[in-house]
This record gives structure tokens, sequence and C-alpha cells, in this order.
């Protein structure tokens, strides 16, 4: 075995194959991309005693070797050092197999005979993975040397953003208190994620139970929530439990808060301000100990203002307010989570994760995402159960993309007069073609390929116009998709 002086990553990367060949093809592989710290070693029989010796970034095993399986070894790898991106490597797609490694822990699978492009993708993601967990550990250690963080409470929320790290620690610190939380954000950020984080961070021994209140009308909203007794109303042949039962001990969820009606909004202050409800039926109220969480996408501020929402409602709800950022806020997550969604939608389908080509992020940095990650997975999902190759086709993203973009055959008027302004003397239409090439080059990195897709004209005829007017491009990149 050895251990490369290079500095990337800082933390090595740990190759174990008991084929001296195979090893050295790897190595040199990950050291042309750039990956230089590597360790190695052909037994597996040193491989709990090198994690011990040494602090690894990831690790790609294989999983036939003598003396000690790879997939018998993933277990207690991942056990001991459960935040270790493993990544398996094996002979065959025997899905049994596969399957068994992904319920151990393992990060990611590739198939023999290894593909570079395959091989870099899953290193990569893996280590940027890695480094976010250790980000948000060290984030963790400096905001609560005092105290125990709980990581795993926040390991469904995909990110490196430094606001929503900050959420985190803010999370943390308000979850033990019994008092209301209103979680805020558009559509589709995860606003259920971040409820759930706060539940888990509670320690609260009950169950998190989820309402969306604005499918409920009055009187189904007491009914769903407070429950009712026997005989409280023609039908009612034996008690009902109400949600805020169900949640005793625990957290109570009320989804789309916003929506709910001024009459509703009166039988919930009771329960906010007293901690107490009166199940249909009943008179005597009874008391409860549920940690409230509101969500919403609507500016409830506002709504107060123009008497829609009940002011007394909406301070007491705010006692602590946790604000999720739109997706286009925080750009950076987007390599991850691509990665996240491609690697989910791939292990459902039951399929190989495909190889995310550099073009995608530079596509999707430039889109505004109105529907924020539920979108981008949406997106990412369809890509992967469409794809023909082992590569993510840029394909269904520009479908998606390109009526957002300014795109030729955009049929919204409105749009398209408003996404342009011009000053006080009009450029020439030769000029204005400049412009718009030059625009599109900067929104593609320079890609030419994509630059082309977003004026609507092939790659061909976009070369020959750069060419013609002098227009610097800096494309170095392959067409993929």
């Amino acid at each position: 075995m050895a251990l490369s002086t290079s500095l990337y990553p800082d933390l090595p990367v740990l190759v174990v194959e008991d084929d001296a060949g195979v090893i050295k093809a790897i190595c040199r592989t990950l050291t042309l991309n750039g990956i230089t710290n590597i360790l190695e070693s052909n037994d597996s029989r040193r491989v709990m005693s090198l994690l011990d010796e040494n602090q690894i970034a990831l690790m790609l095993l294989d999983i036939t070797m003598p003396h000690i399986r790879g997939d018998e070894l993933l277990g207690e790898i991942t056990a001991k050092y459960p935040h270790l991106p493993v990544i398996m490597a094996t002979a065959t797609d025997d899905a049994e197999t596969v399957v068994g490694c992904m319920k151990k822990g393992a990060f990611d699978y590739i198939t023999k005979p290894i593909g570079t492009a395959r091989l870099i993708s899953a290193i990569r993601c893996g280590l940027e993975v890695y480094e976010l967990r250790r980000e948000q550990e060290a984030l963790r250690q400096k905001e609560y040397s005092k105290k125990s963080s709980h990581p795993e409470c926040f390991e469904k929320i995909i990110t490196r953003d430094r606001g929503v790290r900050n959420l985190f620690n803010y999370i943390e610190k308000i979850a033990s208190s019994s008092r209301p939380v209103l979680i805020t954000g558009e559509t589709g950020v995860g606003k259920e994620l971040a409820a759930e984080a706060i539940h888990l961070a509670s320690g609260r021994k009950g169950k998190l139970i989820a309402v969306n209140v604005a499918s409920l009308d009055d009187n189904v909203f007491s009914d769903t929530l407070f429950g009712h007794e026997k005989g409280a109303y023609t039908g009612a042949s034996t008690a009902r439990e109400g949600q805020v039962k169900k949640a005793e001990g625990g957290t109570l969820l009320l989804d789309e808060i916003g929506s709910l009606s001024l009459d509703s909004q009166v039988k919930l202050l009771r329960l906010v301000q007293e901690r107490e409800y009166l199940p249909l039926g009943a008179d005597v109220p009874l008391k409860t100990d549920v940690c409230i969480v509101a969500s919403t996408n609507s500016n409830l501020e506002k709504k107060v203002q123009q008497s829609m929402f009940r002011g007394d409602l909406y301070f007491r709800l705010k006692t602590h307010i946790v604000h999720l950022p739109p997706l286009r806020d925080r750009l950076d997550d987007l390599p991850l989570l691509i990665c996240h969604f491609a690697s989910q939608a791939a292990s459902e389908a039951g399929i190989k994760p495909p190889v995310i080509p550099d073009e995608l992020y530079t596509l999707l940095v430039n889109y505004s995402f109105p529907g924020n990650i539920r979108e981008l997975k949406s997106m990412i999902d369809d890509a992967v159960l469409t794809k023909k190759g082992s590569t993510l086709s840029l394909a269904p993203f520009y479908q998606i993309i390109s009526p957002h973009t300014g795109s030729p055959g955009q049929k919204d008027d409105t749009t398209r007069s408003n996404s342009v302004t011009f000053g006080e003397q009009l450029p020439s239409a030769q000029g204005l073609r400049v412009l718009l090439v030059e625009e599109a080059l900067r929104r593609s990195g320079g890609n030419i390929s994509m630059a082309a897709h977003l004026v609507g004209i092939t790659r061909q005829s976009l070369s020959q116009f750069i060419c013609r007017n002098k227009i610097h491009s800096s494309d170095n990149s392959s067409d993929i998709g």
C-alpha cells in the first residue's frame, strides 16, 4: 500500500482490490482526473486497521476478494464509520447482491469493467457528500461545543448552503421548546423535511402527525383535529380519536396554514394558546402536550393586514420562524441534489446510477426553478427513467427550461415582451443578434451546443455566426444529450 502526498482530497480515497493490476489502473485514472490523494490495499483483512489508523474521505471496495468478501466487510465499516461513503465494485449485475449492499449502507456501486466516466462521477459525488457532512459536523461543533449535536436529524436535507446550515443550528436551539414554530417558504422548498427535523431534534417520544388543513372545511377541521364523542352527530356511532390525540407527546404539523378559514382559525387559537381542545360532543376540554408546527407558502403578515388571517393566531404561531430559501438562492446545492436524486431514482428503478454530464449543472444554474427542489426532483426522476444510455441526457431538461429562458418558439407574448429592456437608442438587427448570442454563451458557460439550443438554431449555424462576428467563445466541453 502507498499514500500519495498530493492534496486533493485533503483526506485520502481508499482503494481496496485484490488485483494489483486493477488497483494500478484505478489509481492512474483517479490521478489523471485530479484525485491524487490515494491509499491502496490489496488485503481485505487490513481494511479495519487502516480505517482506525487513517481518516478516510471515501472508500472504493471490491466485493469479490479472498479472506473477507467486500459485502461482508461493508456492514462492519458502515456500523463503525456511518458517515464514510463506500462505493462497491462488482463484476456482476446481480440484483440481490447490489440491493444487499445498499441496505447495508453502501453509498453507490459500479460494475466491472469499470468505465472512467462512471468511476469519476461516483467518486466526485461521494467526496462532495463526505465534505458536506464534515462541514456540517464542524459547524455544529463550533456552535455547540458545550452540548451534543444531532446530525442525524438533518440527514434528509441535502445542502452545503451556509444559510440552510445556519437554520440547522437554529432548529437545534429551539427544538427543545414546546412553543409553536412557523415554517415559511415557497412551494417545494422542503418544509415537510424541516418539520421532521424539528420533531427529531426535539427528542419528543410521541409521533409526528401531519395534517394538510387547506383541504378541510370548518366541520371536517374540528372532527379531524379534535375528534368526536359517540353520538356527537348523526352517524357518529363510535367515538373518534382526533389528530391532536394521535400526536400527544409529539409534534403536530399543520400544513398550508394560510388557507385555513377564519372560523377554523378561532378553533385553532384555543389549542395554540391554552393547549387544550374540545372534541365534538364533549363537555370538558382536554389538555394536550403537543408541539405545534405550522407551515405556509403564503405571506401571513399580508393576510393579517387584509383581514384574511387572525393577527392573534399569527403572532402566537410565529414564536419561532424557520424560513427556507428558494432553490434559485442556493444554486451551489445543485450538484449535491442532482447526484442524490439521480442515485435515488436509479435505486428505486433497479438500474445503474447514470453519469451526470457537467453541462447539466451549467444549464440548470440559469433556471429559476419555480417549483424549487420538488420540481428538480421531478425533472431528475423523469430523465433517469427515460434515459437510453449510461449518461443522463440533456434533452428532457431542454424541453422544460427553454420556455423559461427566452428561447425562440416561446408562446407567452407577455413574457417575451418583458424579457428584454431597450435603451434610448435601439440596436441594429445585426447588433441585436450579436447581443443575443453573447448572452446565450454567457448563460451556457461558453458551451456552443447549449447556447445554440437556447437561441433555437443549430450548432453549426451558431459556430459560423460566432466566427463571422468574431465573438469570443470558450467552448471546451463535449456535446452530451
